[in-house]
């Protein structure tokens, strides 16, 4: 049976789009990629996001930011994948490029960053790795 990967595809649309230049990507909607849009917008990733309806179905819009012409997302990677979940603890959870990028986790308490898992000292399943 084939599973699929919603999230890396996600993932991969926003990677993609960032090398390519674009201005902005679209993606079907859930809310794990409206809450993993939110960490990347509130950690200056991305410029902004909106949930649109085109053609009857819930669209996530997505404006990149960029420095002049390079790409604010260097790197973009899933850490947890349908065949291998990775979970960590609160004070176990890997700093990315020693506190320079951030990890996005699904946690009880919603899909939070690394930064706010620490300080609400809840852990849950790595989904990413941003720098």
């Amino acid at each position: 049976m084939a599973t699929h990967d919603t999230l890396g595809d996600f993932l991969t649309i926003v990677r993609n789009g960032s090398r390519a230049g674009l201005k902005s990507v679209s993606a079907q909607w859930s809310s794990i990629r409206e809450g993993v849009a939110r960490i990347l917008k509130e950690s200056g990733y991305i410029e902004d996001f909106k949930k649109e309806d085109k053609n009857n179905l819930p669209v996530l819009e997505i404006v990149l930011k960029y420095n002049g012409k390079t790409p604010v997302i260097t790197s973009i990677n899933r850490v947890s994948k349908p065949g291998r979940r990775v979970y960590s603890g609160y004070d176990d959870i890997p700093k990315v490029i020693g506190g320079m990028g951030i990890s996005i986790l699904t946690t009880s308490k919603g899909i939070l960053s690394d930064v706010e898992a620490r300080r609400q000292k809840v852990g849950g399943e790595i989904l990413a790795r941003v720098w």
